[in-house]
């Protein structure tokens, strides 16, 4: 193993949503329960591993999760609470390692090659990391352990739920053959479907394939695909993510024909993206509008203007001139979402952090 190799850590907390609410209500323990909204056009946002038995999944329209398991239970979901829970997981993870990426509240890598505390090796490591999530939060959480990122995020699915996988420098192009290309991080349904048609169904499938021909076939992709097909991730463990958009946006009930309902649903959206900016303290120059029609076909229009977005009533304004734009809308609206983006450039507080001594830390 090279002197200079990283130890990196995914923890993927299991079935994190549905399983606070198992926690927190006892009742729903053992039962198939989705957090999300049970209406006509409700999605679902997590399913506990009883409710994916019967193929329910997340991002799943609620109607169809029914169809699969009319015994589902639907619980409102209650981000306040599981903040409360990921902000209690992640201070378990700093006390081991500075290089925390937090991915979303339920999952994160860490870069342990510097480590805090003095466990020899990274498995180790995640052990206690896992028995100590266990014990403070009583919710369970899966692992994987390996030298880059995209190998750790896949080895933390190998034996989920409430496991632990290791893909070791020596394993992991063995690991990587064997690997079906719709598990590879990175790799859509899509992607995976165009892949599969080529006769590209595992790692050592697509590791055939000239870089050449990967980047034709798939622009900026095709060189991922060609690394990580190798086992090649050089992308670090980044603790301060900047953040990128703001938005919101809502689904209807019945689709939206008419300008007035379309507006009042507009403006509701803005409003809830208003708060939103002033919570994050953000100011942006670019406004975009996200519409779904009916049979699910998906567009946007995006503004930027010269100044800041200083002012709900300049979001409003901005964003009934881009719902107006081209005529409006041709067919009935599902979906409005609104997004600001490209922000006020300043310079970020620089934290200095002292390089503590190298352990020995072996997989």
């Amino acid at each position: 193993m090279d002197a200079g190799q990283r130890k990196i850590i995914h923890i993927d907390m299991d079935a994190f949503y549905a399983s606070v609410e198992q926690l927190d209500h006892p009742e729903l323990r053992g039962k198939p329960v989705a957090v999300g909204g049970a209406a006509e056009r409700g999605v679902v946002a997590a399913a506990s591993y009883e409710a994916r038995k019967f193929g329910v999944r997340s991002a799943m329209p609620s109607k169809t999760a029914l169809r699969k398991c009319p015994s589902l239970i639907f619980v409102k979901p209650r981000f306040d609470r599981y903040k409360e829970i990921s902000d209690q997981v992640r201070n378990i993870f700093f006390e081991y390692t500075d290089l925390v990426e937090p991915l979303s509240l339920d999952e994160a890598y860490l870069d342990v090659t510097y480590a805090r505390r003095g466990l020899p090796s990274a498995t180790l490591i995640a052990k206690e990391i896992r028995e100590r999530i266990f014990a403070e939060t009583k919710l369970t959480a899966s692992a994987g352990v390996s030298y880059n990122k995209f190998l750790a995020k896949v080895a933390s699915d190998v034996n989920k739920p409430n496991g632990m996988f290791v893909v070791t420098p020596s394993k992991a192009q063995a690991f990587i053959d064997e690997l079906e290309v719709k598990k590879f991080f990175g790799v859509g349904k899509v992607t995976a479907e165009r892949l599969n048609k080529m006769g590209i169904w595992f790692g050592r499938d697509l590791k055939r394939i000239d870089k050449n021909e990967l980047v034709r076939l798939f622009g900026k992709a095709g060189s991922y695909f060609y690394d990580i097909c190798r086992g090649i991730d050089d992308r670090p463990v980044e603790p301060w993510r900047e953040r990128k958009s703001v938005g919101a946006e809502e689904t209807f009930a019945t689709d939206l024909v008419y300008f007035n309902d379309l507006k009042t649903e507009l403006l509701a959206v803005a409003d809830i993206l208003w708060r939103r900016i002033e919570k994050s303290e953000v100011k942006a120059k670019t406004l975009t509008l996200k519409f779904k029609y009916a049979d699910f076909e998906q567009h946007t229009r995006s503004i930027t203007i010269s100044e800041f977005f200083d002012h709900k009533s300049r979001v409003e304004e901005e964003a009934l001139k881009l719902m107006t734009k081209e005529g409006g809308f041709q067919k009935g609206v599902r979906l409005l979402g609104l997004t600001v983006s490209n922000f006020r450039a300043e310079e970020a507080e620089k934290k200095v952090v002292a390089k503590p001594v190298q352990l020995v830390i072996d997989f």
